[in-house]
């Protein structure tokens, strides 16, 4: 038997808050960011919206990117004292994925960070609260996913929380948000959402149910996000669905390797002046994972299916998975994102020499392969790395060079 579960409610299309004057309840907390939210004038549009539906309204701001577990520890706290029955989560995919984690915590006071991970092993949440996602950024899609994404910093590692029991109530996609995204923000996380799509189809938990919103985000990817990236913002309004799209088939098809790896080096060089920002990470790994795992033939057949629906040609599957390669790195190329870490800069642009030294890089290799491994997303990758094989694939996203194993 197979699940698939996605918010009850998607609203969608300009002027989609709105439906936050119907909520019902007594209090609503709102989970935001740093700031843009509130420049834009949607944070005091959420809180009215939320007031006229005659609700008390407190904020948790200052949610970081990349969140930590002290932050979600703090949110919880300011809910047990607040006792919302709506948690309204507004901005990307950092404000939105530490306000699940802050549910969790605020729903089962005694629950640790290390009960959170425990893949689908988590207890039933809406005893206290229901939640509501709204997505300013065209990517993560964490606003229809059973997934959260939290940095514990002492270890310098990304954990993914995987639960159904956190795939929010309520889903507003207002394209109307994302029209404030910077263009790095832009490529990023347009890039976040291609990676989805194409790990959700050739995962081994793909399905009917979700291999169609792969394809069509795909579709939609290739179609808008360059010329999203270049202003357009009718291209822009599209990303925002196509990117919605990409979370609902990744959220019940899973993922694969290029996550493990995002995750596990996200924050692991943080003590070297940086993040490699995870949308970044995702679309330097794709072109290199593509081509680890179409050595096996259920995945090369369906990285062909993907070339098709691209119209990318080749006259067999091996030409079809060169040419996907191929156009994935000139998006690349076109989004100003760097093919490998050793031209990774400090600020996420292509640099000669990248903010990740050689040597501390081949000296953390080992462990950040094992923990890879060990991440939620692996075990849904259609072709299982060893540790060999997985130091191997690192490599190769470090100095670009080919996979030929």
């Amino acid at each position: 038997m197979a699940r698939f579960t996605l918010p009850r409610d998607i609203y969608h299309g300009k002027g989609a808050l709105e439906v936050l004057k119907t909520f019902e309840g007594k209090r609503a907390m709102i989970c935001t960011g740093g700031g843009s939210m509130k420049r834009g004038g949607f944070l005091q549009k959420v809180e009215a919206y939320l007031k006229e539906a005659g609700m008390e309204v407190e904020l948790f701001e200052g949610i970081e990117s990349d969140p930590s577990v002290e932050t979600v520890m703090k949110g919880a706290e300011a809910m047990q004292k607040f006792e919302p029955d709506w948690i309204v989560a507004i901005g990307g995919g950092s404000p939105i994925d530490a306000a699940k984690a802050m549910w969790i915590k605020y729903e089962y006071p005694e629950t640790t960070f290390e009960d959170m991970c425990k893949v689908f092993g988590l207890p039933r949440l809406r005893t206290k609260a229901k939640f509501c996602a709204i997505s300013s950024t065209s990517g993560t899609a964490t606003e229809v996913t059973a997934f959260s994404i939290i940095t514990d910093y002492q270890k310098g590692i990304k954990y993914p929380i995987a639960d159904f029991e956190i795939t929010p109530d309520v889903a507003i996609v207002d394209p109307e948000l994302a029209h404030t995204m910077p263009k790095k923000l832009v490529a990023h996380t347009g890039m976040d959402a291609m990676t989805h799509a194409v790990e959700a189809y050739v995962s081994t938990a793909n399905c009917d149910y979700t291999d169609p919103l792969a394809i069509h985000a795909i579709e939609m990817i290739m179609d808008n996000l360059v010329k999203s990236y270049n202003e357009d913002m009718d291209a822009r309004d599209a990303m925002h669905n196509a990117q919605c799209l990409a979370g609902m088939a990744f959220s019940n098809a899973l993922l694969g390797i290029v996550h493990s790896m995002a995750h596990k080096t996200g924050a692991v060089f943080a003590d070297q002046g940086a993040h490699i920002i995870h949308g970044a990470a995702n679309a330097m790994y794709l072109p290199k994972v593509v081509a680890f795992n179409a050595k096996d033939p259920v995945a090369k057949k369906r990285y062909g299916v993907i070339a098709d629906y691209m119209h990318l040609g080749g006259a067999n599957d091996d030409e079809k998975v060169e040419l996907l390669i191929k156009y994935l790195r000139k998006m690349n190329d076109d989004l100003n994102i760097p093919h490998s870490i050793n031209h990774y800069g400090a600020d996420g642009l292509p640099a000669e020499q990248g903010f990740v030294p050689e040597e501390v890089f081949l000296e953390r290799l080992h462990d950040i392969a094992a923990n890879a491994l060990l991440d939620a997303c692996t075990g849904s990758n259609p072709r299982q790395p060893s540790q060999e094989e997985m130091e191997k694939l690192l490599k190769c996203c470090y100095y670009d060079t080919e996979v030929d194993f």
